[in-house]
Parts: structure tokens; sequence; C-alpha cells
């Protein structure tokens, strides 16, 4: 019996990933200092492991941006308008990359970055690969051969993990009209092939394909892809040991297709998909070895051994123990890396700590499980298995958990508790109180956090300035945002959050049934990590939580602002949620405490209050025929936290890099007055699915992309806002980013927010001469 890990976190153990890689966008440091910052932690993970026992230790899971575009990369699929960021003096590899990853501004050039979505129904973005018609492939990058040689040399022999060339296909999209991604197929696999070559010049002895696509709905001709790919691949390495991963969800009726493939090892989530064990033990080839993925890659509860232990026997007892693996359910990247860096009772109670294991502490998990099943070492396994026996009692038993008064008003909810008073006809005659203009422009809710921002909010929470001194410092940071805002005339305003660590964080502070980490960090997209809170217990709202802030901004202007708020569905997706309840009815709970909070904003006369949702796309499960389970509780969650303000009070909510198409109907019955969309990397492609729908709301397409650091010219806003308009009456558009502002610098902030109020203010004259015109005519 072996044990393997999927994937270890890349961001290093204190984020240098981070920090080295924003020192060199800022120019701050060298190309030599990045490389050698990514070398250590590569050195340090893969020591980590061995010295943990485990068997088959990963190589080419580290990445300085994203492993899907690693793969981009390696095969040469860079798109054309790459080619003079390449040519231009003074260009390595690693820039041409970033330029893919977050776009080039520089030396006269101007190259928007490639488009980003998320993995699956994790909250980790990544580059999309783009696809042309006949594309040829060629090795480019070597970095996966590279970084299995340079293991080698440190003394120890990895498994290279390459994400498998149908799910590379198919993360992927077709940027010509006429074919299909997956027909690219045979153009590709010669690459994956000059790859298991030169690996087999290094004594490769395992290769880890990911191919979680087997977990999804497949059409015929991806399933005669994946036949196709390994058997080609077997053929040309008859003797190389292929390991098939598989994750997030069961095989279900791929079942039989993954089992035919000519693999070694197949790998298998029985996380998230517990019940399709004892279908996959009696599919499978009889020569091929089973790994168990038992250790949640996805969550921070401490493995319950004794009911992971029953399952490796169960395995054992079919088909022997030298066919059964031990393994981590999916990557360790969606994990927090270390628990033991949780020093701080403050922040994460020793109660709660015993409940939890990082990424580093998963890795221990694997090797005890796999002692435990074969009774090695027993004394000291027999006493980890019992302390962790009293862990997973102790917390079963918790009176943190449980809140008596929570549970009643969940149970208590009707069904006109999710619905507005009024249609939103004629909500939208009651909401020209507001008096917007047409185009109206606003932002996503957030403005830079700047070091400085940062600093103030480090100190207080150290003890080294008291509230008053922190308080007064977001005052008048607020006030300096308030009033440029005005200065620029923005429409609709925001307080600019400066108070606010993260959008998922700061409400779960504030929110009972919570804990957090201190550094919990997990990689979100590129140096963009998020410390997810943890959902221990039963959720309520002990008092106001954004009132305080949003009043003294609405004090200050005579324009509307926006009270900014995180869903339910968001804060659900965007935490480590509790396992021994179902996720819906956390969610409802989460939901009648954003209600609370909508209510006392309007209250305290807030009339446009913003509920975000960006991760209720993310949330559906991988096969479609679970879906409509899932959006019936996630938008009636979304819809209890809405409705309980008058006609005139206009929700806003806000969703970004998803794709709508299929959910458009669940969007509209969510029944937000204005819904702000992720729409510039695309070209305003995804709105297309709201004009074929004739979503009746307002929307605000996002016409610049926040996630690169260029400055779009205002042409570039008016053409994406004249193609919205092409698409969706001009009435129901507003004008936004695509995304919140928190990780941008001010300087390129300020610039592209003038022009994207220039922007509408020509739209605005657009219409206006044609308004004329029409009179005349």
């Amino acid at each position: 019996m072996l044990t393997q890990n999927l994937g270890y976190p890349r961001i290093g153990s204190q984020r240098e990933l981070k920090r080295i890689c924003e020192n060199y966008w800022a120019d701050k440091t060298g190309y030599k200092n990045v490389l050698q910052v990514g070398k250590n932690i590569r050195h340090e993970n893969w020591q980590l492991q061995k010295s943990a026992g485990i068997d088959l230790i990963p190589s080419n899971d580290f990445s300085f941006y994203d492993h899907v575009l690693d793969h981009s990369l390696s095969f040469g699929a860079i798109p054309q308008r790459y080619n003079e960021v390449i040519l231009k003096k003074g260009n390595s590899e690693l820039d041409l990359y970033f330029a893919m990853a977050r776009g080039y501004q520089k030396h006269g050039l101007d190259v928007v970055a490639m488009e980003m979505t998320k993995w699956f129904d994790t909250n980790y973005h990544y580059i999309v690969p783009e696809f042309y018609k006949d594309q040829p492939f060629k090795l480019f990058s070597t970095k996966i051969i590279d970084e299995f040689y340079e293991a080698k040399q440190i003394g120890i022999t990895t498994k290279p993990v390459l994400i498998g060339p149908v799910s590379y296909l198919l993360l992927g999209k077709e940027k010509e009209a006429g074919f299909e991604k997956i027909d690219l197929i045979k153009n590709l696999l010669p690459v994956y092939l000059d790859i298991l070559t030169r690996l087999t010049a290094l004594d490769v002895e395992y290769v880890q394909f990911d191919e979680p696509f087997l977990t999804l709905d497949l059409s015929e001709k991806e399933k005669q892809a994946f036949d196709y790919a390994y058997k080609q691949i077997r053929k040309a390495f008859p003797r190389l040991k292929i390991i098939l991963a598989t994750y997030f969800e069961g095989l279900g009726n791929n079942l039989s297709l993954t089992t035919s493939l000519p693999v070694d090892v197949l790998h298998v989530d029985l996380v998230r998909a517990p019940l399709q064990l004892n279908e996959v033990l009696e599919s499978l080839n009889e020569k091929t070895i089973l790994s168990l993925g038992l250790v949640d890659g996805r969550n921070i509860w401490k493995n319950d051994f004794e009911s992971s232990l029953k399952t490796i026997n169960n395995a054992v007892e079919k088909i022997g123990s030298d066919r059964i693996w031990v393994s981590s359910s999916c990557s360790l990247i969606h994990a927090p890396v270390d628990l033991d860096n949780e020093t701080n009772e403050k922040n994460l109670s020793a109660e709660v700590k015993q409940w939890l294991a990082f990424a580093k502490q998963k890795v221990d998990e694997i090797v005890i499980l796999k002692k435990l099943a074969t009774n090695e070492n027993p004394a000291s396994t027999l006493q980890k298995f019992e302390a962790n026996k009293t862990a997973i009692a102790n917390r079963k038993s918790s009176s943190l958990i449980h809140n008596s008064e929570v549970k009643q008003r969940v149970s208590a909810l009707k069904p006109q508790d999710s619905d507005r008073l009024s249609e939103f006809s004629t909500r939208k005659i009651k909401q020209q109180v507001l008096n917007l203009p047409q185009y109206a422009t606003t932002t996503i809710g957030s403005f830079p956090q700047t070091t400085e921002v940062r600093s103030w909010r480090a100190k207080f929470k150290n003890g080294t300035f008291s509230e008053e001194e922190y308080n007064t410092l977001i005052a008048e940071e607020t006030a300096k945002a308030v009033k440029w805002q005005e200065e620029i005339d923005l429409d609709v305003l925001v307080h600019g959050e400066f108070e606010r660590n993260d959008m998922v964080e700061y409400f779960g502070e504030q929110l009972d049934g919570f804990a957090f980490s201190k550094n919990g960090w997990v990689q979100s997209y590129g140096s963009r990590c998020v410390k997810p809170p943890i959902i221990f217990g039963d959720v309520s709202r002990p008092e106001a939580m954004t009132v305080k802030w949003t009043s003294y901004a609405q004090s200050l202007t005579e324009r509307h602002m926006k009270g900014m708020l995180t869903g339910p569905v968001t804060i659900l997706q965007w935490s480590f949620v509790r396992n021994d309840q179902p996720r819906s009815v956390t969610c409802k709970q989460i939901a009648l405490a954003i209600r609370d909070e909508v209510c006392d904003l309007e209250k305290a006369g807030i009339k446009i209050i913003q509920i975000d949702e960006p991760a209720i796309r993310e949330g559906l499960p991988l096969r479609k025929a679970d879906w409509q389970e899932y959006l019936n509780w996630a938008v009636d969650a979304f819809k209890i936290s809405a409705s309980g303000v008058q006609d005139e009070t206009q929700i806003h909510t806000h969703m970004c890099y998803s794709e709508f198409n299929d959910i458009i109907q669940n969007i509209a019955d969510m029944d937000a007055d204005v819904i702000t969309i992720e729409t510039s990397r695309s070209q305003m492609e995804l709105l297309d699915a709201f004009a074929d729908f004739k979503y009746p709301n307002e929307i605000g397409p996002g016409v610049y992309d926040i996630h690169s650091p260029r400055v779009p010219k205002r042409e570039e806003m008016i053409t994406l806002l004249k193609k919205a308009k092409a698409v969706i009456p001009s009435a129901q558009l507003w004008v936004n980013p695509d995304c919140g502002l928190k990780t941008r610098g001010w300087d390129e902030t300020k610039k592209a927010l003038i022009e994207m109020v220039e922007a509408a203010k020509e739209m605005r004259k657009t219409e206006n001469v044609l308004a004329e015109e029409n009179l005349i005519n």
C-alpha cells in the first residue's frame, strides 16, 4: 500500500510567492530573485512531503501564477497578440507568461490579458486557453521536465503532474467559429508524447494525468477523445506507470469509459463522492491500482480516521492491499498551508483548532491512515488514532456549535419571505425617485487597499493604534474617496471599504458561528490570496455590521451611497463550511443575518444596497442532473436576504468570471433590480445570454478588466458599451468596472474611472442626438 498526494500549495508557508511576484511586477526585484524564491518553495514542499512519508510526491504542481497557464506556455498555445512581447528586448519567458496572465502595457505595447474563469466549483481562477481551427502545438517551455530533474538533483524522485490532454482542451475556449476544441486532440497529443519521451529519458516511473472532466457530463466525441489519447500514450510508452486522477465528483456514467482506459492507477474522490466506491471496485480492471481520495483537499476539517479506515478495509477486502493507495481527494492547493502557524487563540480557539487540519497536517493524515491500515508502528500510530477519535467526538458534542434560536428562525421561514413586495416593473417606476441618469455610473464597491491602509488595520489589531485613532484615519480616507468620486462625477458612490480586510472575512468576523485563522491563506488567482473564514456552528448576526461606515459616507454627499454587502451563497462558498449539516441550511442561516443588515441599512436612509453573489454560478454541482436542487436553495437564500425592503429601495447584485448561459433563468429568478457582471475580457460575449433571454431587469456589463494593471482607453470602453447596447436596451444599461478595485493602485484606478465616466457621458450624448433626430423625423 502506497501513499500519494495530488498537489501541494505553491504560495509558500509565509506567502513568499505573492510578495516576490508583486515586487517583480512593480520593478522592485529582479528575474533571478523570482526564480530563486520559486525554487525555495518547491524544495521546501518536496522535503516536507518526503519527511512525512509520502511515497509519491508531485512535481509540476508549483506555478508562478496558474497551472493551466503553465500548460498553455509549455504547449506553445500562445495567442498571436503576445508575439511582440516575446520579441521585445530584455523580456524573458517569465515576462511573456505574466503578460498572458495580466496583460502588458510597456515599451509602447498595449496587450490585453487572456480570459480568466473559475476552476470547476472552486474559488480558484485559471487562465483560459485560447484555441483556433487547426492550431499547431509545440513544446515551448520545458518546465515540466525541468522541475522533475530539479527534484531528482536533491534526491527526490517525483511523479510529474500534468493536466490530461482531454481536460486541457475542454478547459479552453474556441476563439473562432467552424470547429470544436476537442478536434485539436490529434494536434496536441504529440506534445504530450514529446514531454513523456524527455521524462522517460530521466528515468521517470510514474506520471499523474489530471482528468477532472471524467466526473462531468461528456459528449460522445469527448469520450472518444479520452479513449484515443490514452491508447496512444500507452502504445508509445508501454512501461510508463500512468496515474489517472479524477476529482470533485463521482465518475457516474463515465465509469465504464474510465476503467477501460489503459492506465496503471485510477484515483477517485471519496470525499465529494463517497458512494461511488463499490461501483468502482466492481468495474476496475483486475490489474489496476485504486487510489482512495480520503483526505479532504478542499476543506479544513480533521479526517475521521475511524470512518476512513472502514473505507480502506472495505477496498482491501475486495481487491487486496497491494492494489490500494491512500491519497488526498484532490490537490491541496485549495487548503491553507500549515495549522502550526496558528498560535494566537484570539483568532482561533484551542477547541476549534483541534478539529482542523491544513495542508501540512493533511499530508500527515494520509501517512497515518496507511499505517493504521497496514498496522505499521502500532504503538505511536494507535496513540494518534485515539487522539483523532477524541477530537472528532469533541466536535460532535461541543456547545459552541448549536443555537436553538437560529434553528427555529430557519424552520419558521415562509415562501413570502423570499419575495419583494412588488414585481420589478412596479419597482422600476417607484425607483425613479432615485433620479439616476441613463448609463448610470458606479463601481463594484471597494477602492485600493494601499500599504498604508493595511498598516492601520494591522496596528489597530495588534494594539498599536487605539480604536479612536484607527476610526479617525478610516474616516479621513473615506471622506477623500467620497470627495474624489464627486469630482469625477460618478453617479452612485461607494464608501470604499477601507475598514474591510476581505469581502467574506469582514462579515464573518461579525457573525456568530465563525472562526478565523491568522495565516490560513489560500490562492485565489496569481498573487491574490484569501483567508477563508471557518463556519463551525449556527450563524447569526449579533449587531449591525456596515451601517456605521455607510451612513457616515452618505452624510458626506447628496449623491446616493451604495450599501455594500456580501451575499449568503458567496459567504458560504468562500468559507470553509461545517460538514455536519446540509450546506443549504447553513446558507439560509447566513441569508437571515444578511436580511437583518439590509433592513437596517434601509432604516438608516440607504436607498441602494448591493448584495454581491459572485460565487452563485461557482456553487453549481458538476453534474447537470444535480443543478436544480442547488439552484432552488441558492436563489432562495439570496431572495431571503434581499426581500425585506420597500419597493423604492434598489437592490443590486454582482457576479464575476462565470458563464451564465445555462442558468440565466435562475439569475432572473433572483430578481435583483440591477446586476453587474464581468464582461470586458470576453469582449461583452457574456451579454449574449442576457440578450437571448431578454433579461428584464437592469444590468451593468463591466467595461474594463480590473485584474489587469493596464489602463484602458476611453474608446475601448465606448466600443464595449456600443456592443452592449446592440443586444441590451440602453434604458437597462449601467456603466461599471468588472469587479472591485481593492487590488489595484490608486493611479491606475483614478485614470481608468475618469475614462469610464467620460465614456458614459459620450454614450448619453449619442443617445440624446438620436432621440432628437427621431423627434425631428
